[in-house]
């Protein structure tokens, strides 16, 4: 497993808990940054499956 797929998944993570701490408060800066860490989290997902699918049909 890439280290990008760990690192994703770690985003997305912060990023729904930072979006639910801002709808929860009001705060809209911080829902917002929420939702930018669950994109950033999902873009590095995609890049580690991507690092792995290539090292699979590298390695076969």
């Amino acid at each position: 497993m890439d280290k990008q797929r760990v690192a994703g998944a770690a985003k997305k993570v912060t990023g729904s808990i930072k979006k639910a701490a801002g709808k929860a408060t009001g705060n809209r800066r911080l829902e917002a940054e929420g939702r930018a860490d669950k994109a950033e989290g999902r873009v590095r997902s995609a890049v580690g499956k991507a690092k792995d699918a290539a090292r699979e049909v590298a390695g076969r």
